[in-house]
């Protein structure tokens, strides 16, 4: 009867601490509600999320929020500028470039700096920055060449990498391909709600919500990331939640999901098309 007794509240144990892990990874707020009468003996309603009171003025309870500059948005060939509290990774000087920026063994890259922008270098591997990065709100803006060479997958052809996971870039200006291969699509994964292309040569942005997946310590996946994405200022994925990876497999196969640490360097792509990047700034977010 003792042994049996012990079995339970094991097991109620292994539960509690489970339900514990699963709210945490999903990020359930705590609700709670009730009423009180005041001095006419009227109910007022009261709710609590997290533990903090609806409407709580008390800055001690409820600080205010953090004071952010906006940056300036980007005019046609003019870059704008990053929020003040971003981590500016390309600020369109060489100098930045070559601070934030090298090829993926962490040497000296060989992409071209030109008229404040970073150019790919067919032949010249990925880029990819020094610092590491998880969760985030990443903006970036590129340009395809202004001379129109290739079509399809041959056409204007990059990619950005959080954490392994693409964000395709692509001429898909007039320009067809698989619809999952396109301009903004979670490579192989997702296509773009829309396609928000401009044409050959105009600088486009990305920006991009992400949230890292979760692995357990036998490497399965406890929390999918998730990718929210504008492209020119369109909302192309709305908390999509990554089924896996995005690393080719074949003509009609992606990878699978692959555990990895919790922050890894971004990563520009060289898949021999001069494509050119600028205004290149992150906010790291909680996961």
């Amino acid at each position: 009867m003792k042994s049996m007794m012990k079995k339970s509240l094991v097991i109620v144990s292994v539960l509690a601490v489970a339900a514990g892990a699963a709210q945490h990874i999903t990020d359930e707020p705590v609700i709670k509600k009730w009423t009180e009468k005041d001095n006419n003996g009227k109910n007022i309603e009261y709710m609590t999320i997290d533990g903090i009171k609806v409407h709580e003025t008390d800055e001690t309870k409820q600080p205010q929020p953090k004071i952010v500059t906006p940056g300036q948005p980007s005019r046609g060939d003019q870059a704008g500028s990053a929020p003040s509290d971003a981590v500016v990774l390309f600020d369109g000087t060489e100098e930045s470039m070559y601070k934030n920026w090298t090829d993926t063994k962490g040497n000296r890259t060989k992409w071209k700096f030109v008229n404040g922008a970073m150019e790919s270098v067919k032949k010249a591997g990925y880029i990819q920055t020094k610092e590491k990065f998880g969760s985030c709100q990443f903006h970036i803006e590129w340009a395809s060449p202004s001379e129109v060479k290739g079509s399809g997958q041959g056409r204007g052809n990059s990619g950005v990498f959080l954490m392994g996971y693409e964000i395709q870039v692509l001429d898909s200006y007039n320009n067809k391909t698989y619809p999952d291969g396109q301009a903004g699509a979670v490579y192989g994964r997702k296509k773009p709600a829309v396609n928000a292309s401009r044409g050959p040569g105009q600088w486009q942005t990305y920006d991009i919500i992400f949230h890292r997946p979760i692995f357990d310590e036998q490497g399965k996946v406890v929390k999918k990331g998730t990718f929210t994405v504008f492209h020119n200022g369109v909302l192309i994925h709305d908390h999509y939640q990554i089924t896996g990876g995005t690393s080719w497999r074949g003509p009609h196969s992606v990878s699978e999901y692959k555990p990895h640490p919790d922050t890894l360097p971004i990563q520009l792509q060289d898949h021999g098309n001069p494509v050119r990047f600028r205004n290149i700034w992150i906010r790291e977010l909680d996961d």
